[in-house]
Protein backbone atom coordinates (compact mmCIF):
# COMPACT_ATOMS: atom_id res chain seq x y z
CA UNK A 1 0.00 0.00 0.00
CA UNK A 2 0.84 3.45 -1.04
CA UNK A 3 0.93 6.76 1.96
CA UNK A 4 0.96 10.15 1.75
CA UNK A 5 3.53 11.56 3.87
CA UNK A 6 2.97 15.51 4.23
CA UNK A 7 5.97 16.96 5.52
CA UNK A 8 5.49 19.89 7.26
CA UNK A 9 8.05 22.72 8.58
CA UNK A 10 8.68 26.14 9.30
CA UNK A 11 10.29 28.61 7.01
CA UNK A 12 12.78 31.06 6.94
CA UNK A 13 10.50 34.36 6.68
CA UNK A 14 11.08 37.37 9.03
CA UNK A 15 10.06 38.73 11.51
CA UNK A 16 7.71 35.82 11.57
CA UNK A 17 7.94 32.42 10.18
CA UNK A 18 4.74 30.35 8.25
CA UNK A 19 4.27 27.03 7.75
CA UNK A 20 5.55 25.22 4.15
CA UNK A 21 4.87 21.85 3.18
CA UNK A 22 5.14 18.96 0.83
CA UNK A 23 4.09 15.43 0.06
CA UNK A 24 6.42 12.61 0.06
CA UNK A 25 4.68 9.12 -1.18
CA UNK A 26 5.96 5.78 0.27
CA UNK A 27 5.36 1.86 0.03
CA UNK A 28 4.82 0.28 2.64
CA UNK A 29 4.80 2.78 5.63
CA UNK A 30 4.46 1.68 8.73
CA UNK A 31 3.06 5.02 10.68
CA UNK A 32 6.20 5.22 12.89
CA UNK A 33 8.53 8.15 12.98
CA UNK A 34 11.82 6.03 12.59
CA UNK A 35 10.05 5.04 9.24
CA UNK A 36 9.97 8.73 8.09
CA UNK A 37 13.61 9.44 6.24
CA UNK A 38 15.35 12.80 6.33
CA UNK A 39 14.08 14.79 2.85
CA UNK A 40 15.45 17.80 1.42
CA UNK A 41 14.35 21.10 0.01
CA UNK A 42 15.21 23.95 -1.69
CA UNK A 43 15.84 26.51 1.30
CA UNK A 44 16.38 29.08 -1.23
CA UNK A 45 12.72 29.43 -1.88
CA UNK A 46 11.94 29.88 1.90
CA UNK A 47 14.59 32.41 2.94
CA UNK A 48 16.78 29.37 4.64
CA UNK A 49 19.74 29.21 1.57
CA UNK A 50 21.34 30.84 -1.12
CA UNK A 51 20.66 29.44 -4.92
CA UNK A 52 24.54 28.26 -5.20
CA UNK A 53 24.06 26.07 -1.99
CA UNK A 54 20.49 25.31 -1.72
CA UNK A 55 19.75 22.23 0.14
CA UNK A 56 18.30 22.00 3.73
CA UNK A 57 17.19 19.08 5.35
CA UNK A 58 13.89 18.20 6.92
CA UNK A 59 14.17 16.02 10.26
CA UNK A 60 11.25 13.91 11.13
CA UNK A 61 10.28 14.86 15.06
CA UNK A 62 6.70 13.93 14.98
CA UNK A 63 4.33 11.69 12.98
CA UNK A 64 0.60 11.77 13.23
CA UNK A 65 -2.33 10.34 11.10
CA UNK A 66 -4.16 12.87 8.49
CA UNK A 67 -7.83 12.21 8.81
CA UNK A 68 -8.32 14.31 6.06
CA UNK A 69 -6.75 12.75 3.29
CA UNK A 70 -6.37 8.58 2.33
CA UNK A 71 -3.34 6.78 3.97
CA UNK A 72 -1.99 9.97 5.06
CA UNK A 73 0.30 10.97 7.81
CA UNK A 74 1.26 14.14 8.99
CA UNK A 75 5.15 14.78 9.37
CA UNK A 76 6.37 17.74 11.68
CA UNK A 77 10.03 18.49 11.21
CA UNK A 78 12.35 20.67 11.90
CA UNK A 79 15.09 22.01 9.56
CA UNK A 80 18.29 21.57 9.70
CA UNK A 81 21.72 22.39 7.47
CA UNK A 82 23.21 20.28 4.84
CA UNK A 83 25.93 19.21 7.59
CA UNK A 84 23.04 17.90 9.90
CA UNK A 85 23.51 21.05 12.23
CA UNK A 86 20.16 23.05 13.50
CA UNK A 87 19.84 25.62 10.73
CA UNK A 88 19.22 29.46 12.11
CA UNK A 89 15.68 29.28 11.43
CA UNK A 90 15.29 26.32 13.76
CA UNK A 91 13.37 27.01 17.25
CA UNK A 92 13.03 23.80 18.29
CA UNK A 93 16.24 23.11 18.48
CA UNK A 94 16.86 25.72 21.31
CA UNK A 95 14.75 24.08 23.81
CA UNK A 96 16.78 22.66 27.25
CA UNK A 97 13.87 20.25 28.12
CA UNK A 98 14.73 16.91 27.50
CA UNK A 99 13.27 15.23 30.00
CA UNK A 100 9.76 16.93 29.90
CA UNK A 101 9.73 18.03 33.05
CA UNK A 102 8.05 21.38 31.54
CA UNK A 103 4.03 20.68 30.99
CA UNK A 104 2.57 23.72 28.68
CA UNK A 105 -0.77 24.59 27.28
CA UNK A 106 -1.14 27.29 24.36
CA UNK A 107 -4.30 29.35 23.98
CA UNK A 108 -4.24 30.00 20.34
CA UNK A 109 -5.74 32.63 19.17
CA UNK A 110 -7.12 33.89 15.68
CA UNK A 111 -9.42 35.71 13.04
CA UNK A 112 -10.75 33.81 10.26
CA UNK A 113 -10.20 36.15 7.22
CA UNK A 114 -12.37 36.82 4.35
CA UNK A 115 -9.54 37.08 1.32
CA UNK A 116 -12.10 38.30 -0.98
CA UNK A 117 -13.29 41.54 1.35
CA UNK A 118 -10.07 41.35 3.60
CA UNK A 119 -11.93 41.64 6.68
CA UNK A 120 -13.10 38.88 9.25
CA UNK A 121 -16.15 37.06 8.60
CA UNK A 122 -19.32 39.00 10.14
CA UNK A 123 -18.00 42.65 8.89
CA UNK A 124 -19.59 44.30 6.35
CA UNK A 125 -17.71 45.59 3.73
CA UNK A 126 -16.53 49.47 4.39
CA UNK A 127 -17.50 49.10 8.01
CA UNK A 128 -18.00 47.62 11.28
CA UNK A 129 -20.41 45.13 12.94
CA UNK A 130 -21.70 45.93 16.34
CA UNK A 131 -19.46 46.44 19.40
CA UNK A 132 -17.70 42.96 20.96
CA UNK A 133 -19.52 41.93 23.85
CA UNK A 134 -22.09 39.65 22.06
CA UNK A 135 -19.56 37.58 20.19
CA UNK A 136 -17.28 35.72 22.95
CA UNK A 137 -18.55 31.67 23.39
CA UNK A 138 -21.33 33.43 20.91
CA UNK A 139 -24.04 31.35 19.54
CA UNK A 140 -26.32 32.10 16.89
CA UNK A 141 -25.95 33.21 12.92
CA UNK A 142 -25.98 36.95 14.18
CA UNK A 143 -22.83 36.67 16.89
CA UNK A 144 -21.20 33.56 15.67
CA UNK A 145 -19.05 33.56 12.31
CA UNK A 146 -17.81 30.64 10.82
CA UNK A 147 -18.34 27.82 12.93
CA UNK A 148 -18.46 25.29 10.38
CA UNK A 149 -14.41 25.85 10.02
CA UNK A 150 -13.54 25.63 13.98
CA UNK A 151 -16.00 22.72 14.03
CA UNK A 152 -13.68 20.87 10.99
CA UNK A 153 -11.11 21.88 12.05
CA UNK A 154 -11.52 20.65 15.81
CA UNK A 155 -12.87 16.93 14.38
CA UNK A 156 -9.54 16.64 12.35
CA UNK A 157 -7.27 17.61 15.58
CA UNK A 158 -8.82 14.73 17.43
CA UNK A 159 -8.76 11.94 15.05
CA UNK A 160 -5.23 13.44 14.27
CA UNK A 161 -4.44 12.58 17.83
CA UNK A 162 -3.60 15.96 18.90
CA UNK A 163 -4.22 16.44 22.33
CA UNK A 164 -6.41 19.23 21.28
CA UNK A 165 -8.27 20.35 24.22
CA UNK A 166 -11.16 23.06 23.12
CA UNK A 167 -12.21 26.06 21.20
CA UNK A 168 -14.38 29.15 21.55
CA UNK A 169 -15.74 32.18 20.09
CA UNK A 170 -13.27 35.00 21.59
CA UNK A 171 -14.41 38.53 22.09
CA UNK A 172 -14.44 39.93 18.41
CA UNK A 173 -16.42 38.91 15.31
CA UNK A 174 -14.92 36.15 13.34
CA UNK A 175 -12.42 35.69 16.07
CA UNK A 176 -11.76 32.22 17.78
CA UNK A 177 -9.39 29.73 20.03
CA UNK A 178 -8.40 26.12 20.31
CA UNK A 179 -6.34 25.27 23.13
CA UNK A 180 -3.42 22.28 23.26
CA UNK A 181 -1.69 20.94 25.83
CA UNK A 182 1.18 18.54 26.62
CA UNK A 183 3.59 17.40 28.70
CA UNK A 184 7.20 18.43 27.03
CA UNK A 185 7.70 21.67 25.47
CA UNK A 186 9.26 19.73 22.20
CA UNK A 187 5.61 17.80 22.24
CA UNK A 188 3.98 21.13 22.85
CA UNK A 189 4.72 22.93 20.38
CA UNK A 190 4.25 19.75 18.04
CA UNK A 191 1.41 19.73 18.65
CA UNK A 192 0.81 23.58 18.16
CA UNK A 193 2.23 23.72 14.82
CA UNK A 194 0.36 20.70 13.72
CA UNK A 195 -2.91 22.29 14.61
CA UNK A 196 -2.03 25.53 13.04
CA UNK A 197 -1.35 23.83 9.88
CA UNK A 198 -4.79 21.32 9.89
CA UNK A 199 -6.15 25.26 10.35
CA UNK A 200 -5.10 26.97 7.22
CA UNK A 201 -6.02 23.69 5.43
CA UNK A 202 -9.05 22.97 6.73
CA UNK A 203 -10.29 26.83 6.25
CA UNK A 204 -8.74 26.79 2.07
CA UNK A 205 -11.81 24.75 1.75
CA UNK A 206 -14.31 27.41 2.92
CA UNK A 207 -11.69 30.58 0.79
CA UNK A 208 -10.74 31.65 4.13
CA UNK A 209 -7.25 32.40 5.33
CA UNK A 210 -6.11 32.54 9.03
CA UNK A 211 -5.08 35.67 10.21
CA UNK A 212 -2.11 35.26 13.39
CA UNK A 213 -1.59 39.04 13.23
CA UNK A 214 -1.97 40.31 17.42
CA UNK A 215 -3.92 43.28 16.00
CA UNK A 216 -5.11 42.76 12.49
CA UNK A 217 -7.41 45.32 12.93
CA UNK A 218 -5.56 48.45 14.25
CA UNK A 219 -4.57 49.65 17.39
CA UNK A 220 -6.25 52.86 17.25
CA UNK A 221 -9.99 50.46 16.87
CA UNK A 222 -11.93 49.10 20.03
CA UNK A 223 -11.12 45.22 19.06
CA UNK A 224 -9.67 42.92 21.00
CA UNK A 225 -6.18 41.07 19.44
CA UNK A 226 -5.26 37.78 19.13
CA UNK A 227 -2.94 36.27 21.89
CA UNK A 228 -1.50 32.76 22.51
CA UNK A 229 -1.33 32.67 26.31
CA UNK A 230 1.42 30.11 27.54
CA UNK A 231 0.15 28.35 30.60
CA UNK A 232 3.02 26.17 31.66
CA UNK A 233 4.80 24.49 35.23
CA UNK A 234 7.34 22.37 36.20
CA UNK A 235 7.63 19.71 38.65
CA UNK A 236 8.18 22.08 41.79
CA UNK A 237 5.41 24.37 41.01
CA UNK A 238 3.01 21.81 40.58
CA UNK A 239 4.48 19.55 43.84
CA UNK A 240 5.87 21.48 46.24
CA UNK A 241 3.30 23.69 47.65
CA UNK A 242 5.43 27.06 48.42
CA UNK A 243 4.25 30.42 47.40
CA UNK A 244 8.07 31.34 47.34
CA UNK A 245 8.50 29.15 43.78
CA UNK A 246 5.95 31.02 42.25
CA UNK A 247 7.56 34.84 43.34
CA UNK A 248 10.64 33.74 42.43
CA UNK A 249 9.93 32.67 39.42
CA UNK A 250 7.87 35.72 38.11
CA UNK A 251 10.35 38.17 39.54
CA UNK A 252 12.96 36.47 37.32
CA UNK A 253 10.51 36.90 34.48
CA UNK A 254 10.65 40.55 35.66
CA UNK A 255 13.86 41.18 34.97
CA UNK A 256 13.92 39.41 31.41
CA UNK A 257 11.09 41.41 29.78
CA UNK A 258 13.70 41.51 26.25
CA UNK A 259 14.28 38.04 26.57
CA UNK A 260 10.93 36.94 26.35
CA UNK A 261 8.94 40.07 23.77
CA UNK A 262 11.94 39.38 21.47
CA UNK A 263 10.16 35.90 20.81
CA UNK A 264 6.47 36.98 21.83
CA UNK A 265 5.72 37.82 18.08
CA UNK A 266 6.02 40.47 15.97
CA UNK A 267 3.72 43.78 16.01
CA UNK A 268 2.56 42.71 19.41
CA UNK A 269 3.44 46.45 20.56
CA UNK A 270 -0.12 47.14 18.61
CA UNK A 271 -1.65 44.55 21.01
CA UNK A 272 0.62 45.13 24.55
CA UNK A 273 -1.26 48.29 25.04
CA UNK A 274 -2.19 48.06 29.08
CA UNK A 275 -6.19 47.58 27.41
CA UNK A 276 -7.90 44.79 26.43
CA UNK A 277 -6.67 42.43 28.87
CA UNK A 278 -3.13 43.04 28.15
CA UNK A 279 -0.50 45.31 30.33
CA UNK A 280 1.93 47.09 28.67
CA UNK A 281 4.89 45.80 26.20
CA UNK A 282 7.70 47.60 28.06
CA UNK A 283 5.72 46.93 31.86
CA UNK A 284 5.84 43.91 34.08
CA UNK A 285 3.20 42.67 36.67
CA UNK A 286 2.28 39.77 38.21
CA UNK A 287 -1.10 38.93 40.71
CA UNK A 288 -3.36 36.35 41.10
CA UNK A 289 -6.66 36.46 38.73
CA UNK A 290 -5.64 39.52 37.19
CA UNK A 291 -6.16 39.20 33.05
CA UNK A 292 -4.58 42.53 32.97
CA UNK A 293 -0.70 41.37 34.64
CA UNK A 294 1.94 40.23 32.32
CA UNK A 295 1.75 37.13 34.28
CA UNK A 296 -1.61 35.87 35.83
CA UNK A 297 -1.55 33.51 38.79
CA UNK A 298 -4.81 31.31 38.04
CA UNK A 299 -6.82 31.63 41.53
CA UNK A 300 -6.89 27.52 40.94
CA UNK A 301 -2.98 27.21 41.48
CA UNK A 302 -3.89 29.77 45.20
CA UNK A 303 -6.54 27.28 45.56
CA UNK A 304 -4.79 24.14 45.54
CA UNK A 305 -2.26 25.00 48.08
CA UNK A 306 0.26 26.62 45.58
CA UNK A 307 0.38 23.60 43.35
CA UNK A 308 -0.47 24.58 39.56
CA UNK A 309 0.59 26.61 36.77
CA UNK A 310 1.55 29.92 35.58
CA UNK A 311 0.20 32.02 32.28
CA UNK A 312 1.91 34.24 30.72
CA UNK A 313 -0.66 36.57 28.71
CA UNK A 314 2.17 38.53 26.60
CA UNK A 315 2.45 36.07 24.22
CA UNK A 316 1.06 36.95 20.59
CA UNK A 317 -0.40 34.81 18.31
CA UNK A 318 1.62 34.75 15.52
CA UNK A 319 4.84 33.63 18.47
CA UNK A 320 6.34 30.42 17.52
CA UNK A 321 5.32 27.90 20.89
CA UNK A 322 8.83 26.50 20.03
CA UNK A 323 10.81 29.73 20.91
CA UNK A 324 8.13 31.42 23.68
CA UNK A 325 8.99 27.65 25.26
CA UNK A 326 12.96 28.10 25.62
CA UNK A 327 12.59 31.30 27.07
CA UNK A 328 9.74 30.54 29.48
CA UNK A 329 12.06 27.29 30.36
CA UNK A 330 15.13 29.70 30.20
CA UNK A 331 13.66 32.25 32.84
CA UNK A 332 11.91 29.78 34.70
CA UNK A 333 15.20 27.65 35.60
CA UNK A 334 16.91 30.71 36.33
CA UNK A 335 14.58 32.12 38.77
CA UNK A 336 14.77 29.03 40.97
CA UNK A 337 18.33 27.89 40.56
Amino acid sequence: MKSKLEYIWLDGYKPTQTLRSKTQVRDNFDGTLEACPVWSFDGSSTQQAEGNDSDCLLKPVAVYPDPDRANAYLVMTEVMNADGTPHASNGRATIDDDDSDFWFGFEQEYFLWDIKTNLPPGFPSGGYPGPQGPYYCSVGAQNAFGREVIEDHMDLCLEAGLNFEGINAEVAAGQWEFQIFAKGAKKAGDQTWIARYLLERTAERYGLAINYEPKPLGKELDWNGSGMHANFSNGPMREDGDETIFTKICEAFSKNIDRHISVYGANNDQRLTGLHETQAIDEFSYGVSDRGASIRIPIGTVEDGWKGRLEDRRTASNADPYKVAAAIIKTTKEGLA
